[in-house]
């Protein structure tokens, strides 16, 4: 079968013919249809020193897609040949503290797909069956297949009480643009965006945000009195892992205030913790998805009317993969979808 691989340890993909696996006992084998570029694809494909340390190749990456099921292993019991699914793209141990307490996206020992293990960017998939997620009929193929990190998005935002809370998310990425639609959706009074891409930053805007600040250009606090913010914001949402972001989400939030912490920051991110100390905040780390909590979430609220599709920005198929990659290198996009 057709596969992105990569191949050898150095910057780049490979569009290659590839063993296509074979589908064992509760497994389900995926014949994708479609598969959506992620950050962690992107850092593959640069071979950053995240990548160096992580990935082992050769590897068939992605982890974000949609496909119907060609076939279904012994012991498989909820889905048949047919089904249109998407599925977890964390593959828990089921036996530690964490996956017996029904905490299952805290497993220490979580293997990626398309990082640990063979991954999406493929015509087929395998993945046990407990980790595929059936996709309803009133949701597309395109959306359903971004549904790993819009479940990343949900995550964070539904952490707190949002409604009628003044809401700071930092990072316009296409996570941070699904959050300020998941805000809005769920009833937050004010909700702020920062970033210095304006394209990611119009995104937002078309998605629900109240204010959008290119924090190269100005200040967040200029905007309080125009919002009617007196002394902070009561929720904050990091997704750029950029220190100086975080900094100034810190800076800028309520005593008691309630910050969920996605964006991967690098070792060397210093604070100022009078911010965190002095003001009483709570911080939450968010990884992935609650299994399976966020993905009925995600369903439901999908179903009910939150529209994240202006985050779509790009497809293409699957032959054309250097062109997306090049796309996705510029920032100049939101989501970019490969069809197989």
């Amino acid at each position: 079968m057709k596969a992105l691989i990569k191949k050898k340890p150095e910057p780049g993909i490979w569009f290659e013919d590839v063993i296509e696996p074979t589908c064992g006992t509760n497994e389900v084998k995926i014949k994708i249809t479609h598969s959506s570029i992620c950050g962690t694809d992107l850092h593959i494909f640069n071979w950053d020193d995240w990548a160096k340390r992580t990935i082992k190749t050769p590897l068939t990456i992605g982890h974000e897609f949609c496909g119907i099921i060609s076939e279904v292993g012994l012991g498989v019991k909820h889905y048949k040949q047919g089904d249109r699914v998407t599925g977890e793209g964390h593959i828990t141990c089921g036996n530690c503290r964490n996956c017996r307490a029904g905490k299952t996206h805290l497993c220490q020992k979580t293997l990626g797909i398309g990082v640990n293990r063979d991954g999406a960017f493929a015509e087929y998939l395998i993945i046990p069956e407990s980790n595929v997620w059936r996709v309803h009929n009133e949701i597309s193929s395109e959306i359903s297949s971004f549904f790993d990190p819009f479940g990343n998005a949900v995550h964070a935002a539904l952490s707190y009480d949002m409604v009628g809370e003044d809401v700071l998310i930092t990072g316009a990425g296409p996570i941070g643009i699904m959050a300020v639609s998941i805000c809005k959706f769920i009833g937050a009074r004010n909700i702020v965006i920062t970033d210095t891409n304006d394209f990611r930053l119009n995104l937002a805007k078309t998605a629900g945000a109240s204010q959008t600040i290119n924090i190269k250009k100005n200040k967040i606090s200029d905007y309080f009195d125009e919002l009617n913010i007196s002394n902070g914001f009561d929720i904050g949402l990091e997704m750029s892992g950029n220190p100086d972001a975080f900094k100034g989400l810190l800076e800028n939030m309520y005593n008691g205030g309630k910050v969920a912490l996605l964006g991967l920051l690098p070792k060397s991110t210093i604070i100022n913790w009078d911010d965190v100390i002095f003001k009483g905040l709570h911080i939450k780390g968010i990884y992935g998805r609650e299994m399976y909590e966020t993905w009925y979430k995600m369903t439901q609220m999908t179903r009910s009317g939150l529209d994240i599709s202006n985050v779509l920005t790009h497809k293409f198929p699957i032959e054309d993969y250097k062109k997306a990659f090049q796309v996705m290198q510029t920032g100049q996009c939101g989501k970019i979808v490969l069809e197989w």
